[in-house]
């Protein structure tokens, strides 16, 4: 297989249409999977085993569980790769609360504004200001509990999945992916809506971008200025994904496995980083995580445009598989899977809350 490409893309990989199934409904595209999950669960006669995989996070970080308190079980050699945090549930205060907290914790603007329950980049907002930071506290209902974390000065984003089973001393990366955040060049003639609707990507996915640039839409872009159509990096947001696989390394695998062995009892999941350039991520070397996912999370190399729909089940299948057997090691340690219907609570509560929130940045 030719080695993929590290760079950040071309502006022409960057306006290539979608792959055949990137944007499909999700009932379409996640219904065999929903069924393989089935078949699994009653071969292992428990639907929730995938909970027990990572058993000290809330359903396994399956759904509903606190972004905070995964972090917060990091040790010292975990927590020197995290980029520094602090929580605030809003109410009373809000502003002067969220100021002591930064200062508490010696985080300065800008920062990042993210719900603490949550999924796809729901609700996060950038606070460049201490404007932006009492605006992006507002937009959310009160009680909610929220993370604050240091805006990592990185430019790269990355997905790494790692898998390690009970009874094995090292894990391994099943799946690396670059994020690359979509941006227009101004020629000094059209609007923002113009460009997006000339892009040949960015037009398919109107409905994505133009709520969040639509103060900006009638905006005429001087030449060569750019816009960066999104923050956070989730492809149903917006971003688009690339598979990183061949930048998968022994100096790198070795890094995150020390860093996955420091957070207790976690066997499988995704940790999102930014990273200063894919040549250092190869070594292992000057990248930050920015959060650590569970049970819940993809392999998301699966939405490069290059992957067939054939890849994407097998690498759904091989993932959710692996949940499954590593959750049967798991209880027969000792360690009890959330339950279905506990889970299935959290989960309707979760997409309560995602209803909740305001647009992301």
């Amino acid at each position: 297989m030719s080695k993929l490409p590290t760079s950040p893309l071309t502006p022409s990989e960057k306006t290539a249409p979608l792959s055949s199934f990137e944007f499909w409904p999700g009932w379409i595209f996640y219904t065999p999977i929903v069924i393989y999950w089935v078949v699994l669960g009653l071969r292992y006669r428990d639907f929730s085993l995938p909970t027990a995989a990572n058993p000290r996070i809330v359903t396994g970080g399956l759904c509903g569980e606190s972004k905070s308190s995964i972090l917060d079980m990091a040790g010292p050699t975990a927590t020197r790769w995290i980029a520094p945090y602090t929580t605030l549930t809003t109410g009373q205060n809000d502003n002067s609360r969220a100021l002591e907290a930064m200062s508490h914790k010696g985080l300065s603007l800008p920062i990042v504004v993210k719900p603490d329950v949550g999924c796809n980049g729901t609700g996060v907002k950038l606070a460049r200001t201490e404007n932006e930071l009492y605006a992006a506290l507002a937009a959310f209902p009160r009680t909610t509990p929220l993370v604050l974390q240091r805006l990592i000065p990185y430019q790269h984003e990355a997905g790494i999945f790692y898998i390690r089973h009970p009874d094995q001393a090292c894990g391994s990366i099943s799946s690396l992916t670059y994020k690359d955040i979509p941006t227009l060049t101004g020629n000094g003639h059209n609007t923002v809506l113009e460009l997006l609707k000339q892009d040949p990507r960015t037009q398919l996915l109107l409905p994505l971008y133009t709520p969040r640039l639509e103060h900006r839409l009638n905006e005429v872009l001087p030449q060569g200025e750019t816009l960066d159509l999104v923050f956070t990096g989730n492809h149903c947001k917006g971003a688009v994904f690339r598979n990183g696989a061949n930048d998968i390394t022994p100096a790198l695998t070795a890094q995150i496995d020390a860093i996955m062995k420091d957070i207790p009892d976690f066997h499988f999941g995704r940790i999102d980083v930014k990273f200063e350039s894919a040549e250092a991520l190869r070594r292992g070397e000057k990248f930050e995580i920015i959060e650590i996912n569970g049970v819940g999370s993809e392999a998301i190399h699966i939405w490069d445009k290059r992957t067939t729909l054939k890849e994407a089940y097998a690498t759904q299948f091989f993932h959710y598989g692996e949940t499954f057997r590593i959750g049967a090691k798991k209880r027969a340690a000792g360690w009890k899977p959330c339950g279905l219907w506990y889970g299935v609570r959290l989960w309707r509560r979760q997409k309560r809350l995602l209803a909740s929130y305001p647009m992301n940045d």
